[in-house]
């Protein structure tokens, strides 16, 4: 859906030479074009517009003196340093421009109509008088020569297997009468010069020849291989042109066939078979076509026509057509009228063979145009919902126009057309961000017709619906209605028959101002027009636009972009400055364009698309060259962009890696988008996208996520970014428009937990609105299933740095539970019985699925009696329940409500037998309340809930419920069913302090048995663990005798001694054993030497200082002394076997060139 637009033209004006031109060639290296004429060579410079050389061919008599000579090639022979050129009387010349030198290098006596030298320049192919063809190398050695008619049809014969005859064969709608109708041979063409025509394959293998055959008088076209053997010969086609240009890529011959009722461009096969064609915007017998000529890239078509002579007073005119295919149909993508009077008639044009799309024109009057094209996407550039995301697409007298916001139409199908009297070259759409669907359209004839969106008064016949119109529909389109046509007013009107595209890098700034460009004759210079209405009649089909005002520019302006917001409009002159036109400032000015750094931007290589976008806060100028080179500023970003479109505050670019990239401008910077892009792979992130290959960006529906993409094909692709539909959902949650962003996310299989976790805390507080906006039980189940303890917002869709939005988390965690609770509470206020499945499911989607709740409600819902409308039954809720649940896990959390009407509910609905769950109902029917719900309990697993039915069904089921505490460890539990001073208090007491002996807890087993008043079981579990305060203390409620507690004593320090607790063995031996010398010695054993000094002098024995004290203390130093001793020893004996290798060791340091480590030292250990 591209269009080729005007990148910039050269006009060289008035050649000073003699004669008139005949044909001309180019060269590439020298950027020069050769010209020939009745009278010789000139050699022209159109950049500084001089005559760089002038070779006469007259004098060397090579060329007639009557005038009446011609030249029927020219073409630069690199490797020869010389130019080859071909006269119509036989001679074929070499030229040195350097020298001047000619050289006749052959001569055909017959004269020569052709010469056409391969693409690799490797061979010449010379078609002469006598109707041969001469082929010879690149130093012009005959290589063979053959008649240009043959007989045979050439190698690539088809072949006949005899499967049916023509007779019995299906025939279409011709009948079979269309088996026995001969072969009717048509003669050439009334205009045809009867000239053969050659065409060479791209590689150079094979080219192709179109003749009149002297037999029929048809044309016919031979195919023939680079060695000179013939390889096919077209089927007949009646009405053949002369034209004839073979495809570079190879894969199709383009001539001209006149039909009955039109004029078409047909395609022939290599085999010489028909495949396809195209037909002229032109009647029969109103034009002829003189050339074909296809560009370097095989991607445009260039149409050469020119008016046939119908009446003696009307004007003729030439065309040159530019076509193109997209989804195999031909598009008329420019069309530049030339008159054929006086000096614009065309004589000749050609393809430049390096720069594919650049052509270059030669007119009669020594007039040389040049035109370059490049690619661009016409597209409406708003950014709110008013905008319709409309693309137009140029096809010869109409507009394609795609509303992609509504529709997407695949091309060559559109959503309306517009019909145009004349054929278009530009389509511009307003920059007024309020009126971004109107369009202007600039034709052919220089007139602007502008079409604006709004009601009209009556049906507009220049406005068709394209594929979203039909019979038995509605249309909802509002197609735009044409407001007027505008003249532009020239002074010179000569300039637009010499330079049909005078006016080029039309821009519609506002409603009543364009501005245009156009290139100056003489200088390097361009002119920026002011085009403003006139002022009319409102009445008035025809308008008039002035050019009220012109500023001059240095340079060649190569582009003009504009921003719709700041209204900011930046060129782009030929050598890559950046400059800012002032048109709305009183007197019209033009300034450097500045970086932030305030330096002039300029562009390293000139760029054949631009842009205005804010980047960073500052507005900075976009650049894409041709050879994918991204610049933003001066500063090139990227190497391998194919197409990039600025919306809102988001640059989207499409890459030869084939991925599309999305970066947020708003306060990125030059350095975050080179390592963005030069990232060939960014993991979990937002900003790429995989794309098919060759994918290119059409446009961006605005406050919507689709991003349309064309494949190299033709066709579309909508893809939805996922930066812009995170961006988009933001938006809409910001905004609480919860509807359009559940929407978006459920299409878009965007996890729904975003709702809630893009900004908690304001969530929470409408969830009522959210509820009534979503206005739908299955979508808030949905909400609801997706739901998960996981801030998304930290791992899936991290929000961009530059967000404000500050995100709050849940403090407890436990997100699904308020979630579930609130929207829970808002339903049962908004309408309890319309959104009852959704209750049901914030009770089962809680952490803790709250099951005996729901499976109440459904109970609830089996006993009302009439029914509420919007309610739902208990059958329709249990059934919904099964599809979150399993069935067997709901019966038995249904059991568990000790129901047996609910239980029998659900069972009928699981695949359970009835021969076994109704036998078990029944049992449990028949006990006692109590002791049923303990059964169901323990069934069911409930331990706790089970020992507490069975604890009130009296004492004799006790023992039972003390086996189900010790199986299953419920002491705790049991002893709050119990009061302390129960006899099943005691008993489970005493059943947890064995247990906690068993598991070697010996202290709190003591505790659990003192308090259940079994003393003796806590003395043995409080000495099992050296306790000896508790064990003391149980022991006085024992009432033991003196020598009972000595031995206790004795006991209790002899367990502490044994865990090196010196201290309180010491303190029991004396104050319950009375027996301070044992006490002494076992602080002594402890080191506790004040202690044992204390004990000493209490009880007045200062003769066990001396016996037991001293000697204790000195053990104790001489045992510290030997380990000291010992470390000492260990660390001298590893020194000196470290240092006993050699009683003397000496090192050597040694640097070159350097006299200060140049010396020897020697370190002697001995000394």
């Amino acid at each position: 859906m591209r269009n080729l637009k005007l990148f910039r033209s050269l006009e060289f004006r008035d050649i000073q030479a003699p004669g008139k031109p005949q044909c001309f060639s180019l060269r590439t290296e020298q950027d020069t074009v050769l010209i020939g004429s009745e009278h010789g060579l000139i050699e022209v410079d159109p950049v500084v517009r001089e005559v760089k050389n002038e070779i006469p061919l007259v004098a060397e008599g090579f060329l007639p003196e009557d005038g009446s000579g011609c030249i029927v090639g020219i073409q630069e022979l690199l490797d020869h340093e010389s130019v080859c050129v071909a006269t119509a009387s036989g001679d074929v010349l070499l030229c040195n421009l350097n020298t001047h030198q000619l050289e006749c290098v052959g001569s055909v006596a017959s004269g020569i109509s052709v010469m056409s030298w391969s693409p690799d320049q490797e061979l010449v192919l010379l078609a002469t008088g006598q109707q041969t063809l001469i082929m010879m190398t690149k130093e012009f050695e005959p290589i063979m020569e053959q008649q240009i008619h043959q007989d045979d049809f050439g190698e690539s014969k088809f072949i006949t297997v005899g499967w049916g005859r023509k007779e019995t064969q299906f025939h279409g709608s011709e009948g079979r009468q269309a088996a026995f109708q001969m072969q009717m041979h048509e003669s050439a063409l009334p205009w045809d010069d009867h000239r053969p025509q050659v065409t060479w394959r791209g590689d150079g293998q094979f080219f192709a020849v179109s003749v009149v055959c002297p037999e029929t008088g048809a044309r016919k076209v031979r195919v023939w291989s680079r060695e000179f053997a013939l390889q096919s010969t077209s089927e007949p086609v009646a009405g053949l042109g002369p034209a004839l240009a073979w495809k570079p890529s190879g894969s199709l011959i383009a001539s001209t066939q006149d039909k009955p009722n039109q004029q078409d461009v047909v395609f022939f096969e290599k085999n010489g078979l028909l495949h396809g064609h195209f037909t002229l915007p032109f009647f029969k017998d109103e034009v002829k076509v003189n050339d074909l000529l296809w560009n370097a890239d095989s991607t445009v078509l260039a149409v050469w026509l020119e008016d046939l002579q119908r009446e003696e007073n009307s004007t003729l005119k030439t065309y040159v057509q530019l076509w193109t295919v997209g989804n195999y149909h031909w598009y008329l993508k420019q069309s530049l009228p030339f008159s054929t009077c006086g000096k614009s008639k065309i004589v000749s044009l050609m393809w430049d063979p390096v720069t594919p799309y650049r052509l270059h024109v030669l007119c009669q009057g020594w007039h040389y145009l040049c035109y370059d094209w490049h690619w661009t996407t016409d597209r409406s550039s708003g950014e709110n919902l008013s905008d319709m995301a409309n693309v137009a697409v140029v096809d010869g007298n109409r507009v394609l126009v795609t509303v992609f916001r509504q529709s997407v139409v695949p091309p060559p199908m559109c959503t309306y057309r517009l019909l145009l009297p004349h054929p278009v070259n530009q389509v511009v759409f307003s920059a007024h961000p309020k009126k971004s669907n109107d369009l202007a359209v600039l034709d052919a004839s220089n007139q602007i017709s502008v079409y604006k969106c709004g009601d009209s008064p009556s049906i507009d016949s220049t406005v068709k619906l394209g594929a979203v119109g039909g019979n038995g529909f509605k249309i909802s389109l509002r197609t735009p209605h044409l407001d007027k046509s505008y003249k532009i007013q020239f002074e010179n009107s000569e300039d637009e028959e010499v330079n049909p595209l005078k006016l080029g890098l039309l821009t519609w700034v506002q409603e009543d101002v364009f501005l245009a460009v156009s290139h100056s004759q003489s200088t390097p210079q361009s002119v920026i027009h002011h085009l403003t209405v006139a002022p009319s009649a409102m009445d008035d089909e025809q308008g008039q636009l002035n050019i009220s005002s012109s500023v001059t520019v240095d340079g060649v302006i190569i582009s003009l972009c504009c921003n719709s917001k700041t209204k900011s409009v930046a060129l782009q002159v030929a050598g890559g400055q950046i400059l800012k036109y002032l048109w709305e400032s009183p007197s019209l000015a033009v300034e450097p364009w500045k970086n932030p750094g305030g330096f002039p931007v300029r562009f390293p290589y000139p760029c054949t698309q631009t842009e205005l976008a804010m980047v960073g806060g500052e507005e900075c100028v976009l650049g894409l060259t041709d050879r994918c080179r991204f610049f933003i500023n001066d500063t090139e970003v990227a190497s391998n962009i194919t197409s990039f479109a600025v919306y809102d505050e988001f640059l989207l670019l499409t890459t030869y890696s084939h991925t599309c990239q999305c970066f947020c401008l708003r306060d990125a910077s030059l350095k975050t988008l080179q390592a963005g892009l030069s990232s060939s792979h960014v993991s979990n992130g937002e900003s790429l996208r995989k794309v098919e290959r060759g994918s290119r960006i059409v446009t961006v529906v605005p406050q919507d996520t689709k991003l349309i993409l064309q494949m190299p094909r033709g066709n579309l692709e909508v893809v939805h970014h996922r930066a812009l539909v995170l961006a988009q959902i933001r938006k809409w949650l910001d905004k609480l428009m919860f509807k359009e962003a559940f929407e978006c996310m459920r299409k878009l299989r965007i996890n729904l937990n975003l709702i809630h976790d893009h900004n908690p805390k304001v969530f929470l507080e409408n969830v009522e609105t959210f509820i009534r906006q979503i206005d739908s039980v299955n979508h808030i189940n949905l909400f609801f299933t997706e739901l998960k303890e996981e801030d998304v917002t930290k791992t899936m869709y991290p929000p961009p740095v530059t967000s404000t939005v500050q995100l709050s988390s849940d403090p407890d965690g436990k997100k699904v539970d308020l979630i579930c609770d609130a929207m829970r509470a808002a339903m049962e206020n908004i309408n309890p019985h319309k959104y009852c499945l959704s209750i049901l499911t914030s009770h089962v989607k809680k952490t803790t699925p709250e099951l005996e709740i729901v499976l109440q409600k459904v109970h609830e819902l089996q006993g009302s009696a009439a029914p509420v409308p919007d309610a739902v039954s208990a059958e329709e809720a249990l059934k919904y329940l099964l599809l979150f649940v399993d069935v067997n896990e709901l019966y038995d959390h249904s059991l568990g409500t000790y129901n047996f009407d609910l239980v029998l509910m659900v069972a009928e609905k699981s695949q359970k037998d009835p021969k076994e769950y109704l036998p078990f109902l029944n049992t449990l029917k028949k006990m006692e309340t109590n002791y049923q719900r303990f059964t169901i309990d323990k069934y069911l697993k409930r331990y706790e809930k089970a020992i507490g039915h069975l604890s009130k069904c009296g004492p004799e089921y006790f023992p039972e419920c003390l086996n189900l505490i010790k199986d299953k460890n419920l002491y705790n539990e049991a002893l709050k069913l119990y009061p302390p001073n129960s006899q099943q208090y005691k008993d489970i007491s005493i059943a947890y302090g064995e247990h906690l002996l068993q598991e070697h807890l010996c202290e709190p087993a003591g505790l659990v048995f003192a308090r259940a008043g079994a003393h003796e079981k806590a003395l043995s579990a409080f000495l099992a663990c050296g306790s000896w305060q508790q064990a003391l203390c149980v022991a006085a409620q024992l009432h033991l005798t003196k020598d009972q507690l000595a031995g206790l004593g004795r006991t209790l320090a002899g367990k502490l001694a044994e865990q090196r607790k010196h201290g309180d063995a010491a303190t029991v031996l004396e104050q319950y054993a009375q027996d301070y010398e044992e006490a002494v010695l076992l602080l002594l054993e402890g080191a506790a030497w004040e202690e044992a000094l204390r004990l000493v002098h209490k009880y007045n024995r200062p003769d066990i200082i001396e016996t037991n004290v001293k000697p204790s203390i000195l053990e104790d130093d001489i045992l510290i002394l030997k380990r000291e001793m010992l470390k000492y020893l260990r660390g001298k004996n590893h020194i000196c076997n470290f240092l006993s290798e050699d009683s003397t060791k000496m090192c050597v340091f040694r640097n070159r060139g350097s006299q200060k480590y140049g010396k020897m030292l020697i370190i002697d250990k001995s000394k």
